[in-house]
């Protein structure tokens, strides 16, 4: 009996077709590895070459090359952070309006000088008049009694440098940047405790300190310095719940009597 024994096919010999693919595929390849390389060269020379500053920078342009780097979350907590400092310039200004003693104390001769030396130098948000304190220490000096200098200027420039520094001092925002949600929330704590002394805070003679919000001789009430500082409040507690979900961070909520509290570390 005759067995039949099974051929064996062979695979058939790879012609030219297959090496050109197999070319094409390698050449793929190695583009895409390039341009990873690039990318990757090309974000860590835009991150590493962010900037600190004293306040944010202007939005860029949606084609810019470090758009690359930014996540959504990023261009979100930066529009949030140009808002507030839009506010803090609204709020100065409303201030020196109202209280223009503060800027003849400092020496100056215009609303508009005050104002440019808070906001178009960088100083890192310290003056010399303050021996090199910063933040919340700066802004109980307006609240003082015993303070005799630009209450305005220890107000506005001690709540810059305290967003600043829950910023972590950065004029905008990269992939590879943390911000710490409880710093931000501690912020507005801090504007809200603010928002209250100016309100409140006298002197021996029992006349404010700062005059802001006022009702007219025809009981019109002007609510704008509390408007300004409301929106910096939501500005800061929206981009801190933003960091918190993006972290998975709980922030802690501290409960103080506007009577009694004090400023919450940013640092």
């Amino acid at each position: 009996m005759l067995v039949r024994t099974p051929r064996v096919r062979r695979a058939p010999k790879p012609g030219p077709g297959c090496r050109t693919l197999s070319v094409m595929s390698a050449m793929t390849a190695c583009k895409t590895i390039v341009r990873v390389l690039c990318c990757a060269a090309i974000a860590n020379w835009i991150t590493g070459c962010g900037s600190t500053g004293q306040k944010p920078a202007p939005a860029a342009d949606s084609m810019h090359p470090k758009q690359i780097v930014k996540s959504d979350i990023d261009r979100v907590l930066e529009a949030h952070h140009r808002e507030i400092f839009a506010s803090l310039e609204r709020l100065a200004d409303k201030l020196y309006r109202r209280n223009p003693r503060e800027w003849r104390r400092a020496g100056l001769n215009s609303r508009e000088e005050a104002l440019a030396r808070l906001f178009n130098a960088d100083r890192g948000w310290q003056l010399a008049e303050f021996e090199g304190k910063r933040d919340i220490e700066v802004m109980r000096l307006a609240f003082s009694a015993d303070f005799a200098g630009d209450r305005v200027a220890a107000l506005i420039v001690g709540m810059g440098g305290m967003i600043q520094t829950a910023w972590a001092d950065r004029t905008e925002l990269f992939i590879m940047d943390e911000l710490d949600p409880q710093a931000l929330s501690n912020c507005a704590r801090n504007v809200e405790i603010s928002a209250w002394k100016l309100a409140q805070s006298r002197d021996a003679a029992g006349d404010l300190l700062l005059l802001s919000n006022e009702i007219g001789a025809d009981g019109v009430r002007n609510l704008s310095f509390e408007r300004e500082m409301g929106k910096m409040i939501g500005w800061l507690d929206m981009s801190s719940q933003i960091v918190a979900d993006k972290n998975r961070r709980v922030v802690t909520r501290i409960l103080q009597s506007l009577a009694t509290a004090v400023f919450l570390p940013v640092r």
